[in-house]
């Protein structure tokens, strides 16, 4: 299997992660200006290695989840559902979840993308990708994440797949993105976090309408329907023939279908 194209950068001169440095606290002008140059470094890396690649779903999950887990395989079929509507997929490049979704689409033929970050002990990135970018800092990793993005489909994860589902939400929720579905699968793990979303609704917390931005399901078909409907049909998406031009001066790459 041919590797991913990766697009990375010279890693930090400090043993702290970049994330960590940044968020210390008070430091000189001359450090904060200097973070400020290395933000915008992880933006453009991004934009110019991601600007091409879509139209693309983002599929949350837990690295931590094996081959041959029930989620892990739901994963994998909903990653080769979404390639065949003519989505890319894209995650957070790591193993588990996000390795079954990638390897999904890489399965199908369709276009595989990873997103992933610099931590503290080295996670993986997953085989299953036709392109790479490594970030410095999550937040960047985040917002890319987001940016590309026509649904987002949450599965079983922890704490960073939690910050994922939220974040897309609260954007949605006040406007700062379009409505874009999002589609929450594996409901036998996430039974407790739908009933609590529920409660807020109940407790005036959120709006009752909000809680039609989440849809809950198992069923591909049933996902793959509700993509259709809130995301192709709203947003007049359809397949091009001659995807717009990458100029390589630039530092742009387009990013074509496997065969």
């Amino acid at each position: 299997m041919a590797m991913p194209e990766v697009s990375s950068s010279t890693p930090t001169a400090s043993s702290e992660p970049a994330d960590e440095i940044f968020l210390e606290g008070p430091r000189s002008r001359f450090e904060e200006f200097f973070t400020l140059l290395k933000v915008m470094r992880d933006f453009l890396r991004g934009f110019r290695a991601l600007h091409f690649v879509g139209p693309c779903v983002t599929v949350f999950g837990s690295a931590r989840i094996k081959a041959g887990d029930p989620h892990y395989e739901l994963a994998r079929k909903m990653g080769a559902a979404i390639a065949r509507l003519g989505f890319t997929v894209i995650t957070g490049g790591g193993p588990g979840i996000m390795e079954a979704a990638n390897r999904g689409a890489k399965e199908v033929h369709g276009r595989s993308v990873g997103c992933t970050i610099e931590l503290p002990s080295e996670q993986p990135t997953n085989v299953y990708l036709d392109r790479c970018v490594r970030m410095h800092y999550f937040f960047v990793r985040k917002t890319l994440l987001v940016k590309y993005s026509y649904a987002f489909v949450v599965m079983p994860g922890g704490a960073g797949t939690l910050d994922e589902l939220f974040e897309a939400l609260t954007l949605i929720q006040t406007g700062k993105i379009k409505n874009f579905p999002i589609v929450i699968m594996g409901t036998d793990y996430w039974k407790e976090l739908l009933h609590f979303i529920e409660t807020m609704s109940q407790r005036r917390m959120i709006a009752a309408a909000d809680l039609s931005l989440i849809y809950a399901t198992d069923s591909i078909d049933e996902a793959i329907a509700h993509i259709r409907r809130k995301a192709i049909e709203p947003f007049g998406l359809k397949r091009v023939a001659h995807p717009r031009r990458a100029f390589p001066w630039l530092g742009e790459r387009g990013l074509s279908a496997n065969r």
